[in-house]
C-alpha cells in the first residue's frame, strides 16, 4: 500500500494501542523508580556496614540477644573468650584469593559454657588433617576478634550440606552443632570469621565484604525504555494525525 493509499487505524485498535503503551510506560517507568530506591538502600547499606568495619570490636552477643541476631549485626567487629573445643574441628568448603580448600569451623566454649563457632581461616587441601598443622592448635583460654557472620543454611549453590557424609558446601552453624552432638539452645545461631592467622594455618582475615550495586544502570536502562516507548507512541500518533488531516483535505 502507497501512502497515499494509507488509511488512519479506527479509534479502537487506536484506544487498544495507547493502553497498552501507556501501561507498558508506566511499568517501566515504575522499574526505574525501584531500582533507584535500591540503589540508595545499597548506598545505605554499604555505608553503615563500612561503619561496622571501622568500629572497635565489641563482646560478642551473649545468649540473652541470640533472638534478636539478625542483618543488623552482620559485619560487625566482635570479640569472644573461651577454649577452641578442637575434637569438633569441621571443615566445610572454601574458594579464597588462597585457592581452593576449606575453612576451619571449630567451636569456642566460652566461660559460662555456651559455644560460638569459629571459621579460624583458610587451609589449602593438604593440611586439613589438623595432624599437618599441630603449631596452629591452640589450647588454653584464648580471646578471638573477627567479624559477626550469619549462618549459611542449606549449602551451597546446586549442593546441600551432606552431615553424615561430612561434606559441607556452607558455615551452617544450626547443622554443624547437631552433627557434632553440641547443644543447640548453648550455641551462638551465628559464627565469627577470626581475623588472626595461626601458625602454619589456618589463615583468618579473608573475609570478602563486598556488595554488587549496579543499580543506576538498571534505573537507566528502564527509563531508557519507557522513552523510546513514549517515542513510539509519538510517532504513531503524528502518523495518524497526519492520515487524518489528508484525509479531510
Amino acid at each position: 500500500m502507497t501512502p497515499d493509499e494509507a488509511r488512519p487505524r479506527s479509534a479502537a485498535s487506536l484506544a487498544l494501542l495507547g493502553i497498552v503503551g501507556l501501561a507498558l510506560f508506566a511499568g517501566l517507568v515504575w522499574l526505574g523508580n525501584w531500582q533507584v530506591q535500591r540503589r540508595a538502600w545499597k548506598l545505605d547499606l554499604i555505608e553503615r556496614v563500612e561503619q561496622r568495619l571501622k568500629a572497635a570490636p565489641s563482646p560478642a552477643p551473649g545468649p540473652e540477644a541470640w533472638a534478636a541476631i539478625g542483618r543488623p549485626d552482620e559485619y560487625r567487629r566482635v570479640f569472644a573468650e573461651g577454649e577452641f573445643l578442637h575434637d569438633q574441628e569441621t571443615c566445610t568448603q572454601a574458594a579464597t584469593k588462597l585457592g581452593a580448600g576449606c575453612w576451619v569451623m571449630t567451636p569456642l566454649r566460652q566461660a559460662d559454657g555456651s559455644l560460638v563457632w569459629i571459621n579460624r581461616g583458610f587451609v589449602p587441601p593438604e593440611r586439613r588433617d589438623p595432624a599437618r598443622r599441630l603449631a596452629g592448635q591452640l589450647v588454653g583460654p584464648q580471646r578471638v576478634e573477627g567479624l559477626l557472620r550469619l549462618t549459611e543454611p542449606g549449602g551451597g549453590f546446586l549442593r546441600r550440606n551432606d552431615p553424615a557424609a561430612n561434606r559441607w558446601h556452607s558455615r551452617d552453624v544450626a547443622a554443624l552443632t547437631g552433627s557434632r552432638g553440641l547443644r543447640t539452645d548453648r550455641t551462638a545461631p551465628y559464627f565469627i570469621d577470626a581475623s588472626a592467622s595461626a601458625e602454619n594455618g589456618p589463615v583468618g582475615g579473608l573475609t570478602v565484604v563486598s556488595f554488587h550495586n549496579s543499580h543506576a544502570v538498571y534505573a537507566l536502562t528502564w527509563y531508557g525504555l519507557a522513552l523510546m516507548v513514549a517515542g513510539g507512541l509519538g510517532m504513531v500518533g503524528r502518523r495518524e494525525w497526519r492520515l487524518r488531516r489528508g484525509r479531510h483535505a
